[in-house]
């Protein structure tokens, strides 16, 4: 039955900490994709945010030392609840009840990622609790995508690159055209259309830029790149950050949000600052793609990245790339990565792989994801 295509619900709340979950729909069989459901951003209280912020500070302080901070769990409980009435609300708007899931595609919060080194295997640290979510929802929750691919001494990430390639195979695409997501870090995946798929971090996308402009005071984003706009790239700080090893190591590769920050634009203007930043997302882009094995023409462009007008300018300035938003080939910017993880979770329910050796560097093709069946609660 699994093989036949089942509505799923996928969630995605993404580093940057943008106020939102992501909740989609999506008719598919963790092969093929046979529908587009309803999808929306539903936004967390502001007391959400504080608290995913001290957590996400307290998770950096603690980097994989000793006991977890208790914060942690407090987090935990409240994104749960908090995502699990977002789908239920999503689905029950859209004439369907919970029955009509098979399952929900739970991502959690990404609170802190390491990636293998030389020597030692990475660690990375999603905050979700399956099991209450299926106790609440009453139906199947897949959650904890990366720790299997991590302890295989996969990078954990990303984990895109499958959904991005069934979305890519349905175009017709033969390789001249990757995907490109500008989250709070920047990813690519590039398919041959034949079964080749390579993907990776890239380098930062909206993660420092957003949080240079919150230091300054001046609300949380560049919105519409205006701020970029007004000001001048200091080309000589932007080659220097292009010499970064990062840069040119070969995938696969992974980055953790903070591991290229605000401090990157330290001493320039707010207007320079933030010009420097956009660039520098496309540069590494640019970079990132002289690393496949055929370089694309094309990026379509998912993430909230693509609302930046100025980082989308600089694609084709800097990357060498012509590059356009998702909507422009029928698919929905917002709503990719929440579906990602309903693809995976149909993935995870029929036992395929969900990471590869081209794409997180596992040995081999390797299932992922943990399955929580409903219970009751306790009251």
């Amino acid at each position: 039955m699994l093989d036949q295509p089942q509505w799923a619900v996928g969630l995605m709340t993404g580093t940057v900490l943008d106020g939102n979950i992501d909740v989609a729909l999506l008719k598919t069989n963790g092969e093929t994709i046979e529908a587009f459901g309803a999808y929306t951003l539903s936004p967390y209280p502001d007391s959400t945010r504080r608290l995913l912020e001290r957590t996400l500070d307290e998770a950096r302080a603690w980097n994989f030392e000793g006991p977890e901070p208790a914060i942690f769990r407090e987090a935990e409980e409240v994104l749960t609840r908090g995502q699990s009435a977002a789908v239920r609300a999503l689905v029950e708007a859209n004439g369907l009840t919970m029955q009509d899931i098979v399952a929900v595609g739970f991502h959690g919060q990404t609170v802190l990622h390491r990636a293998p080194q030389a020597g030692r295997i990475g660690a990375t640290r999603q905050l979700g609790d399956g099991h209450l979510m299926a106790g609440l929802l009453g139906t199947r929750v897949v959650y904890d995508f990366r720790s299997a691919d991590v302890a295989a001494g996969g990078q954990g990430a990303p984990l895109s690159a499958g959904y991005h390639a069934a979305l890519l195979k349905d175009l017709g695409s033969d390789g001249t055209t990757a995907v490109l997501n500008l989250g709070g870090v920047a990813n690519v995946t590039w398919s041959d259309g034949k079964g080749q798929v390579v993907a990776f971090d890239t380098g930062p996308a909206n993660a420092p830029l957003n949080d240079f402009i919150r230091q300054h005071g001046l609300g949380e984003m560049d919105r519409d790149g205006l701020i970029a706009r007004s000001g001048q790239v200091d080309e000589a700080r932007l080659a220097k950050l292009l010499t970064h090893p990062y840069m040119t190591a070969p995938y696969p590769k992974s980055l953790d949000r903070f591991d290229f920050t605000a401090a990157m634009a330290d001493g320039l203007t707010i207007e320079n600052g933030a010009a420097t930043l956009a660039a520098f997302t496309a540069a590494a882009v640019g970079k990132a793609l002289d690393l496949l094995p055929v370089r694309p023409q094309k990026l379509i462009v998912c993430g909230g990245g693509r609302r930046n007008p100025v980082i989308m300018e600089r694609l084709a300035e800097r990357a060498g790339v012509t590059a356009v938003p998702a909507e422009s080939v029928g698919w929905r910017g917002d709503a990719i990565e929440a579906e990602c993880f309903a693809f995976l979770a149909l993935r995870t329910l029929r036992g395929l792989p969900i990471s590869f050796p081209t794409t997180t560097g596992v040995p081999a093709p390797l299932p992922g994801g943990r399955i929580a069946e409903p219970k009751p609660l306790a009251a």
